[in-house]
């Protein structure tokens, strides 16, 4: 007979709430995690201004009303440590920890077709059979760090968004770069610019932000969906992006601009990831596509100073909402500051890391730190890093 009935591979939102699951079923499991903390993206994303981009009372879990009636978030959009407290806070409540093994990477999994159960091992040494292997190792886990000439001769500071040092990092008076402008990126940006000497930009290709309108967490909103929490659930499973957002059937083009400018108006100035749903051709019709893009657009000109900066930071070679929008805090304006400059590494591709920083195929830059904002080894990164055999 195998060890356990399942084996699960990670300890973010998705694995906690599997081994709450099997022991609901009467099943045995053993956890693997190989963080020392659960938390899985909110343990390992502590970069300045990490936060979640899905409004809190979306952002939870839903499997037990006591727990989301009893916990209170402070903010709209939750920050990295608050979401750590909280899922911390899960563990706890459901004595989910007696089942986990932390600071435990699984090396292989191995499926036995005449046993009909898989054999894991770790790096500690663990070898344990189960009948199921449930593989929760997140979409964008394994960081991705560009391979560039020269990298390992940089005689600074380097860091990836999202293996950031637990214990934080002070940029006062430095020279900083940062390569990219997705998400944490779009995050951090503003943060880092406030301490760092100088901050450089490096981008490649801009993306669609809209302002995230952060605040205090309304009371009366939190009461209101509380109330009716299974309903605000049940519109969450139906929404096409997986959470509730105000979402509208009409058409782009059925309107009159001036109507379809004061919607956008409104989404904008609300703020969040809803921007897409304003109509509901937005993402199917090119001519309403360009509609939405075109006052992103405008919006991007008005918060930036330098038209040539407004101009590299406005996408322009592909649709809205084709990519996923980013959600920000003074992210545009923060180019407005004397201390940040903006690189086009699509004009002048980066050509090597040097001792003192960065060479592009047009300049040298002096760096003290680079901080890599260039994403993740997504969907399968974690998997292919597991030596997986059999089915």
């Amino acid at each position: 007979m195998p060890d356990f009935h399942a084996v699960i591979v990670g300890a973010g939102f998705a694995g906690l709430y599997m081994l709450h699951r099997l022991r609901q079923l009467g099943l045995s499991a053993r956890l693997f995690e190989a963080g020392d903390g659960v938390g899985g993206t909110w343990y390992w994303n502590r970069y300045p201004g990490a936060r979640c981009d899905v409004e809190s009372m979306d952002y939870s879990y839903s499997f037990s009303d006591e727990l989301q009636q009893e916990w209170k978030w402070s903010e709209r959009y939750a920050s990295q440590p608050e979401i750590l407290t909280y899922i911390n806070h899960v563990a706890d409540r459901f004595d989910l920890r007696r089942d986990i093994r932390l600071a435990t990477r699984v090396t292989a999994a191995t499926f036995d077709e005449a046993a009909r159960w898989w054999t894991v091992t770790t790096d500690r040494g663990d070898r344990v059979s189960a009948r199921f292997c449930i593989m929760a190792t997140g979409c964008l886990s394994t960081a991705q760090v560009p391979n560039f000439p020269g990298r390992q001769s940089f005689r600074g500071a380097t860091y990836h968004t999202g293996r950031w040092p637990h214990e934080g990092v002070d940029f006062t008076g430095q020279r900083v770069g940062v390569i990219g402008t997705g998400s944490s990126a779009i995050q951090s940006i503003p943060i880092i610019a406030a301490e760092a000497a100088h901050l450089f930009v490096f981008q490649r290709t801009p993306n669609f932000s809209v302002p995230a309108r952060n605040a205090p967490l309304d009371p009366d909103f939190e009461r209101q969906v509380k109330t009716c929490y299974a309903d605000f659930r049940r519109q969450a499973r139906e929404s096409r992006v997986g959470f509730v957002v105000e979402r509208s059937e009409g058409s782009a083009l059925a309107v009159t601009a001036d109507e379809r400018r004061r919607e956008y108006e409104k989404r904008w100035n609300r703020g969040g990831l809803g921007f897409t749903a304003t109509y509901v051709d937005l993402l199917t019709d090119k001519d309403a596509n360009d509609t939405a893009a075109e006052f992103c657009r405008e919006r991007i000109r008005a918060a930036v100073r330098d038209p040539e900066v407004a101009d590299l930071l406005a996408p322009k070679d592909y649709p809205v909402g084709t990519k996923r929008m980013c959600v920000d805090t003074g992210y545009y304006e923060t180019f407005n500051r004397d201390n940040v400059t903006l690189v086009d590494i699509r004009r002048a591709p980066i050509e090597a890391i040097t001792p003192d920083g960065l060479r592009t195929r047009e300049a040298e830059y002096a760096l003290d730190s680079i901080v890599f904002a260039t994403g993740f080894d997504a969907m399968t990164g974690a998997l292919l890093s597991i030596d997986v055999r059999g089915r």
